[in-house]
């Protein structure tokens, strides 16, 4: 390195490599290197190809120069042929210059396990006749780490799928639960205003004392509590009856025409078609030709 006084600037010379140099500089690489000639020929391979070389057989201090590599990739047979013949098609592209490089992982297990490798092939830069570089490099642990991944996102994919499937169950069972409860209280409703009521507007309508009158009047009251689903409903529509609008509507419900409410009630028909026509305004029905009996069944 040079400094010019004058300007205080620095010149940098470059290096000069030496064969020596570039092959220490190649044995240091942790990828298995060869150069190749134009026809496929192993030229130099590198320390990590030769010791590779060593584990698969090869005797100590084999270097596969020589060797043709393409050769070898053309007669490979077996279930690496798929993958042989790829590779010798790609280092071909290459040397015909149809490809500035070839990329490309394969599989190539042994008895102590699994392994894969990325191959990357490319022309040298520079005058002179065609030379190709190709490295491999053990890419083991990266394609474990992958199957691993891939392995949780199918798992991962499955429990989603159950609980949707259990989700989409449970959505059923509900609905079927609230269908069935729905059913239940239609059931508990029609009983205690066909089987119970009439009787109780009976016994009011009797001669009762009027301690066992008041006792009646209690069981109405109550009933009418207990019956609340029909009431719940009006109420979410933020409608208000009176109690005997309630049982009105309820009867009206039933089908009942204002002659039969009038008797069961123990009232005048003119007193059920002013409740008819109280319930028409509540529910605002007053300028629509929507039967009543028809509007309550579709709230209900």
């Amino acid at each position: 390195m040079k400094t010019n006084a004058e300007d205080s600037t620095l010149t940098i010379e470059p290096l000069s490599f030496s064969d020596e140099l570039a092959r220490t500089v190649l044995n240091s690489l942790s990828a298995h290197i060869a150069i190749l000639d134009e026809n496929g020929v192993i030229l130099e391979t590198n320390k990590a190809w030769q010791t590779y070389a060593l584990k698969s057989g090869m005797l100590e201090g084999y270097d596969h120069r020589g060797v043709n590599y393409l050769e070898l990739c053309d007669a490979t047979t077996g279930s690496e042929a798929a993958d042989a013949g790829k590779v010798a098609e790609g280092i071909r592209a290459v040397v015909r210059g149809d490809l500035g490089e070839f990329l490309y992982d394969y599989p190539c297990h042994s008895e102590d396990g699994p392994h894969w490798y990325y191959m990357r092939t490319m022309r040298m830069a520079g005058p002179g006749p065609i030379r190709v570089v190709i490295s491999h490099e053990e890419i083991t642990a990266l394609k474990l780490a992958e199957e691993a991944l891939k392995k949780s996102q199918e798992e991962l994919f499955e429990q989603k799928q159950s609980l949707e499937e259990a989700n989409i169950a449970l959505k059923v069972l509900l609905k079927q639960r609230e269908e069935d409860k729905l059913e239940l209280e239609k059931k508990f409703l029609n009983n205690v205003k066909d089987l119970v009521l009439p009787y109780v507007e009976k016994l009011k309508n009797s001669r009762l004392k009027p301690k066992d009158k008041t006792l009646v009047e209690i069981v109405e009251t109550h009933l009418n509590d207990v019956i609340s689903p029909l009431l719940q409903r009006f109420a979410n529509a933020k409608i208000l009856l009176t109690p005997q609008e309630m049982q009105v509507a309820s009867l009206v419900k039933d089908g009942k025409t204002s002659k039969e409410i009038a008797n069961i009630l123990n009232v005048s028909e003119t007193t059920v078609n002013f409740h008819r026509k109280n319930l028409r305004v509540k529910f605002g029905l007053t300028n629509q030709r929507t039967n009543l009996r028809s509007y309550l069944l579709s709230i209900s």
